[in-house]
């Protein structure tokens, strides 16, 4: 190991040793872990594994993995005197870890996602080390999203004397700013852990943002033995150079500390000078400026690579909403890791920092659960202590959809550590928190009709809306219907009469719930309330002070509750897709919230079956003055982009027939942009793209032969990587593809696109990636042409001269013919191909054509929709069983209850509004002769709502009927439970919730 300076900070994060068992002798120095898995920090193994429909984690987790795994690290150090301290400190880790070095037990941190430190020093030795750390996720679901497992953040060393500065020791506040000059004050722990009283130098120098000095104090201060002190430093800066979101200038303080004229530690740390305030009347401002925070909420998780993101793609992540005019982000509902402060400090974006789901259970084994009552505390003070010096971290959010008395604790401390930070919170203690932060109900109409709040106002979470990346609907979708008197939802026209697109991402006789299908991209699938609507009344209500959609990107996890569940993996609420690729939502925001002139049309104009002269609504999002549209080169009008929710984009409804449509955006009369979509014939070439530097996106692009992109595209892309870089994942944004993402060579494309996901090894050497596709219409609708197109990419050093051939065949038989120009195929033909290097195969590949292949085409009337609520076979249950004899249930079956007595079917029911009563209806059927009805309990949130809620008996026994009931929801996560209390208790086929 190189020579060692004080306060260096060395990376921890190469040559772990991985296994996913439970085994208590791994804590041993001699354990033998030869048969380990190598893995490099960070590391996420749920992601890394199947998606599985039993998985622990559930349709809430992505039907993901839990478990417990350890993971070891043997390492050698130079001799280190004993005034010498070494620190290990892990950025995150999910969840319940608990760390040993050479056998000794350092402790336990069960939140996963709170960073901790340990001191190693008593129990290092001069050479061979050993530091074994277990994580326990075997009580899931223990989030109500998708969480990665183990050791998904960065891992250090950091090196001291005796004499230092505690971790997240140096605090810099700026209290008072003006134009002229800002106050500064710089706090720094200093730590006494020598057996001896010292006189230690304390120096700080403060450097602008061109790395220039503009201050310096030093002053000495005594330290007892086994004791520390808080050292308190002011400075006077001219001329603050503010940060902003528009240029996020960051200053520097180094914190020196000196013993003997020795330096024993030093740190650095970044800050920036800026002013928030708060108003009741006008909302938000910053630096003198009033503006909206433009924002979107985020778990943290990145959908191409779980939750070990490597840093690059934090950044790509941040940037492309940055792009898109967000200057933003909630954290919901947990803190990142620390990079990701750093990140928006440098890129100029708000964080609305959050540190809590619920201050008690919410998902069933959660840290609310687990750890909350005896953790708190310590993690909210180590929570402030890391973040607060983060100019981008603009307010504190304590918790979300939750209740609880301890609100007024976490406020109290949130003061007594930061006194120059409001504190809000995801609809929970608002009595308690300075800003109003209120969920899903700031998106009715209800909540607008209310005379304005009392407090600064933020829509922590709205609005909520959900499209599919290239799929349209022209009939709107309400979530719960439409009207809801509960929600009183914003109304939203249908954009034409009867529904012009027939195709499905599953098949109707195949979806298990009305909730399995794909929803629109024209901005009409929603709760209560569109993305224009809720824009236009955040930017014309000045006490509106912004709102936090949800989401900014979708993520694995929550695929029960809106989505129906398995085969659906993920939430479907982004403006970009799991893949980051943009959806139309993105192009309507850039058009709000951007100055930069730009131009989107939407939809794409390939309808292979739609009927001439059909006619389509063709929206056009746009910042320019005006936008003209022209259908094969004949004008069809201009429009002009207005100011009401229904007049943001510029609109025509236009006759169907091929061509090319295309948008014309002036300024002053001039023209400035254009962009057009032509109809694509079938998909027969590859086109690829890359970003990144360490972490290659490689974008993949299935084009027709005119080089237009086919919008229906769904062949499967391989790639073979050669040189020092490896696939991290596959990812097309599809959001019930449940292949895994990790491990694979080949992933389908998703209406025409899919990306791979790499990360260099080594910063040396030639990279080369090698593309192909057996490319043609999967269900041979209007052609069957078949082309087989391969592409190379060089990602670093010097291009490799591959001597690519390809064979193939179409009769089930190893591949022997050349490929050398498009060939046709019958239906239910498999295409088989090798694709060679000279003698050395790459790869091979398959791909199958049949009308009963990928998208489903099919009719309006598919669109009727299987079943009507929550299905009590997917809910959980315990001595109960699922039947499916007879007729008239919907979904996959219904539970019986045989002549079980304390049996139980219960449900998972989210609340994103108030806190009230709603009506509950029961679907049922029973049918006892001599008997006029069956009972059972009801209870909500283990509070017994009814203790025998009666069911008649049904007409002809194979009837099935509805029970209603009025409950209490609560705000957040519900749980209702139905319970038999007698031996002939009636068949129960789903819920539903009014």
């Amino acid at each position: 190991m190189a020579l060692i300076t004080q306060g260096q900070k060395v990376p921890f994060n190469k040559d772990w040793k991985f296994n996913l068992s439970d085994n208590r002798q791994a804590i041993e120095s001699d354990f033998n872990d030869l048969a380990w898995d190598a893995v490099d920090l960070p590391h996420d193994w749920a992601f890394e594994a199947v998606y599985s429909e039993d998985a622990v984690q559930g349709d809430r987790g992505g039907y993901k993995p839990g478990g417990i795994a350890w993971y070891r690290k043997e390492f050698d150090l130079p001799k280190i005197s004993s005034t010498k301290r070494v620190r290990i400190d892990f950025d995150a880790v999910y969840m319940n870890s608990e760390v040993w070095i050479n056998g000794h037990y350092l402790g336990k941190r069960p939140y996963g996602y709170i960073s901790f430190s340990y001191d190693l020093s008593k129990y290092l030795k001069p050479r061979h080390n050993v530091i074994a750390v277990r994580v326990d996720n075997s009580h899931e679901p223990s989030a109500r999203w998708y969480h990665g497992c183990g050791i998904y953040g960065h891992v250090n060393l950091v090196y001291t004397d005796a004499v230092h500065i505690a971790k997240d020791g140096v605090w810099v506040a700026t209290p008072q700013i003006t134009k002229q000059q800002a106050d500064v004050v710089v706090e720094s722990e200093v730590l006494n852990t020598s057996s001896n009283a010292v006189t230690a130098e304390v120096k700080a120098v403060v450097l602008d943002p061109n790395g220039k000095k503009v201050a310096e104090k030093s002053q000495l201060v005594k330290i007892a033995a086994h004791n520390k002190m808080i050292q308190k430093q002011s400075f006077l800066l001219s001329q603050p150079q503010l940060w902003d979101i528009t240029a996020p200038n960051l200053y520097k303080v180094v914190t020196t500390i000196s013993v003997d004229n020795k330096v024993s530690d030093k740190v650095v740390t970044r800050f920036g000078i800026r002013t928030i305030k708060w108003d009741v009347k006008t909302g938000f401002w910053l630096n003198g400026k009033n503006i909206k925070l433009l924002g979107v909420s985020d778990h943290l998780e990145a959908g191409p690579v779980g939750a070990a993101i490597p840093d690059e793609l934090k950044r790509w992540k941040i940037q492309l909403l940055k792009d898109m005019g967000c200057n933003a982000i909630r954290l919901a509902h947990n803190p990142e890791t620390p990079v990701f402060y750093d990140l928006c400090d440098e890129i100029g974006i708000l964080v609305m920092d959050e540190i809590f789901d619920g201050w008690e259970e919410k998902a069933q084994q959660d840290y609310g659960k687990q750890a909350f009552n005896d953790w708190w505390e310590r993690d909210l003070r180590s929570w402030l202590k890391r973040d607060r010096n983060h100019p981008s971290v603009f307010i504190w959010s304590l918790g979300n959809e939750t209740k609880g008395e301890v609100a007024k604790d976490l406020v109290r401390i949130c003061r007594e550590m930061d006194p120059y930070r409001l504190t809000t919170s995801g609809h929970s203690g608002d009595e308690e928190m300075d800003v109003l932060g209120v969920n899903g109900a700031s998106e009715s109409m209800k909540f607008f009709e209310q005379l304005p709040p009392n407090k600064p106002f933020v829509s922590t979470e709205a609005p909520h809306t959900w499209q599919v990346r290239g799929f349209y609907r022209t009939k709107t979708w309400f979530r719960d219907g439409y009207p809801n008197e509960r929600h009183k939802p914003f109304p939203c026209p249908d954009l034409t009469e009867k529904e012009i697109f027939t195709y499905y991402g599953i098949k109707p006789h195949d979806r298990e719930n009305r909730k399995q299908f794909f929803n629109s991209s024209y901005d009409n699938a929603m709760v209560r309330v569109t993305a224009r609507k809720n824009w236009e009344l955040m930017r014309d209500t000045p006490w509106y002070s912004g709102h936090f959609r949800w989401t900014g990107f979708d993520y694995i996890g929550e695929a029960g509750y809106v989505h129906g569940g398995w085969p659906f993996r993920a939430f479907m609420g982004g403006a970009l897709d799991l893949a980051g690729f943009k959806k139309d939502l993105y192009y309507f925001y850039q058009s709000q919230w951007t100055q930069e002139p730009m131009v989107h049309i939407l939809p794409h104009w390939t309808h292979p079956k739609m009927e001439l002269g059909t006619e389509i609504p063709v929206w056009v999002y746009s910042n320019c003055d005006e936008v003209e549209l022209f259908l094969n080169g004949i004008s069809l009008g201009k429009d002009k982009p207005g100011r009401k929710w229904d007049e943001m984009q510029c609109e025509w409804m236009v006759p169907w027939e091929p061509g090319t449509i295309t948008a014309v955006a002036y300024k002053e009369g001039k023209e400035i942009l254009r962009t057009s979509h032509s109809t694509a014939g079938v998909p027969s070439q590859l086109k690829l793209s890359t970003t990144g530097d360490e972490c290659p996106v490689v974008t993949v692009e299935q084009l027709d032969k005119k080089g237009e992109l086919n919008p229906y595209a769904e062949n499967r892309i391989h790639y073979y990587v050669e040189g020092p870089a490896r696939l991290l994942s596959l990812e097309s944004g599809n959001p019930i593809n449940t292949e895994s993402n990790y491990g694979k060579t080949s992933r389908t494309t998703f209406f025409g696109r899919g990306r791979a996901f790499l990360k260099k090894t080594s910063e040396k050497g030639d990279i080369n990636v090698v593309v192909a596709a057996i490319c043609g219409e999967k269900q041979l609708m209007t052609s069957n042409e078949i082309s087989i197109d391969n592409k190379l990419l060089t990602l670093q050093g010097e291009k490799k001269d591959f001597d690519v051939k390809i064979y193939y065949s179409i009769d089930g038989t190893k591949p022997k013919t050349l490929y050398t120009k498009p060939f046709l195929v019958e239906q239910d033909t498999t295409v088989r191909a090798y694709v060679y290097d000279g003698q050395r195969l790459l790869f091979s590949m398959s791909e199958k054509f049949s009308d009963d292949e990928g998208l489903y085409w099919g009719s309006v009337e598919d669109s009727l929709v299987v079943g009507g609520g929550e299905q009590a076979e997917d809910a959980e249950f315990n001595g109960v069983k699922v039947s499916t004899r007879g007729n008239w249930f919907n979904g996959k079956g219904y539970i019986d209850f045989g002549k079980s007595i304390g049996g139980y079917v219960e449900w998972y029911q989210e609340n994103d509004g108030d806190a009230g009563d709603v009506n509950l209806a029961i679907r049922y059927r029973h049918a006892v002769k001599d008997q006029e009805g069956g009972y059972l309990k009801l209870t909500v949130n283990g509070e017994v709502i009814k203790a025998k809620v009666f069911f008649p008996v049904t007409r002809h026994g194979t009837n099935y009927a509805k029970s209603w009931v009025k409950i209490p929801l609560k705000k957040g996560a519900n749980t209702i439970r139905l319970t038999s209390i007698e031996n002939r208790s009636p068949y129960i086929d789903e819920i539903v919730v009014k």
